[in-house]
């Protein structure tokens, strides 16, 4: 039956790009798979927040969307790399919509535990009001490492992450999710900066 099946997500996967065999071998494989809906090259940078508990993070990233998450598990039983790869499992929409430009810089966010079962409804018309988000999901994170994690990241279940379009820099594209959070905060939600990514290049 369905019920005593896992469900299926779908979201975003961040794996290292080390210029490795493994690294380009998980490059070559999620251009080829019709999981992967699309791939960018990217830049990511980790907050003060959340370094120290990802010390295994590098710079260069392949960020790819996909469809079915148990598929990218299955990917990293033969592609795990010495430096940490991120799955965020969406498993809310807060919403999509269709933006003129192409996607230039992805946020990600982690809330800390609330008991309002409306808070994610409030986030969405918070966020619907920043003109430059094209899709806002939340959900889990999960990490494959070859090298386990020293310390475990205690907000694994409450990952926000935001698509934005826009043809400024990164730098100002930053700044523009700065401000976001700040908007969020001022409503009494607590959400903290995880990583943030700047699209170099689309692959796929």
């Amino acid at each position: 039956m369905l019920s005593e099946l896992e469900s299926v997500y779908s979201g975003y996967v961040c794996a290292p790009y080390l210029h490795s065999h493994e690294s380009i071998s998980l490059k070559e494989s999620w251009m080829k798979s019709k999981n992967i809906e699309t791939l960018f090259f990217v830049t990511g940078t980790f907050s003060t927040d959340s370094k120290p508990y990802f010390t295994g993070a590098t710079n260069h990233y392949l960020l790819g969307k996909f469809k079915d998450h148990t598929k990218i598990s299955k990917d990293f039983e033969t592609h795990n790399q010495e430096k940490t790869s991120f799955v965020f499992n969406i498993r809310d929409d807060l919403f999509q919509r269709f933006l003129d430009g192409e996607t230039n810089f992805v946020s990600v966010y982690y809330l800390e535990p609330d008991e309002d079962d409306d808070i994610l409804s409030e986030l969405a018309y918070l966020l619907l009001r920043r003109d430059k988000l094209e899709t806002a999901g939340f959900g889990t994170l999960s990490t494959f490492c070859l090298t386990p994690q020293k310390f475990t990241f205690p907000y694994s279940e409450n990952i926000v992450v935001l698509e934005v379009v826009s043809d400024k820099s990164h730098q100002s594209v930053k700044k523009y999710c700065d401000q976001t959070v700040r908007d969020v905060t001022r409503k009494g939600m607590a959400m903290t900066s995880l990583m943030s990514l700047s699209v170099l290049e689309q692959l796929k």
